[in-house]
């Protein structure tokens, strides 16, 4: 069986690059590209994305890819958001003020508020490699994490993370101090990841390769 093409998002916003250089290591048929048809041909379509959640919907609904997306989700192919680009699947976010998101998983982005055991602030940005588990039991099933198991660690950068109006939504999750935040969402064909998997070594390339095949 053929490799799936792949479409990588090219909005102006972030790690496009990096992300299309970490799927053709894998040899996978991958098109950098904002062209509507180009995206809706595609067996598989990642949304990438790097900086402040208002800035990058804004540059979707700019160039009116906001619902090349909805229209490419529709036909139950494979989506996914890569850090931003899993933020902007929320209804909305709250960095640098309120601004709605894609609507396609019914939550909110919003600053992280996490302690220690103490009660001191903990540092954000979260930068690094951190663990990620399940959710809940068989959270996984039919997910790129079945070549990974609980504990495998991936690479984070952010200040921002996804609440969730329904945890069913929460596949996978990862901590810092005393607070549990969101690694991943399902929901139908669309996932999110709030990690980088292209920054994520052997580990994350697994699991980009798990995603295309």
């Amino acid at each position: 069986m053929a490799t799936p093409v792949c479409a990588v998002i090219d909005y102006g916003i972030g790690n496009v690059f990096s992300v299309q250089r970490a799927l053709e290591r894998l040899d996978c048929p991958v098109t950098l590209t904002s062209d509507p048809e180009t995206i809706l041909a595609a067996d598989r379509v990642i949304l990438p994305g790097v900086g402040a959640f208002g800035r990058a919907a804004q540059k979707l609904q700019d160039m009116a890819l906001d619902q090349v997306i909805h229209d490419y989700i529709a036909t139950g192919k494979p989506f996914m958001g890569i850090c931003v680009g899993m933020q902007l699947l929320m209804d909305a976010g709250e960095e640098f003020g309120d601004h709605s998101g894609l609507g396609l998983i019914p939550g909110t982005v919003r600053k992280i508020e996490a302690h220690t055991e103490d009660g001191a602030p903990c540092r954000v940005p979260l930068i690094g490699w951190t663990p990620v588990e399940e959710s809940y039991t068989d959270a996984w099933n039919g997910t790129p994490f079945q070549t990974e198991g609980d504990g495998k660690a991936f690479y984070f950068v952010h200040s921002f993370h996804a609440e969730l109006a329904d945890p069913k939504y929460r596949i996978a999750q990862h901590r810092l101090g005393t607070e549990t935040l969101t690694s991943a969402v399902r929901k139908d064909n669309v996932l999110g990841v709030q990690f980088h998997p292209e920054r994520s070594a052997e580990t994350g390339q697994q699991f980009l390769q798990a995603f295309v095949a």
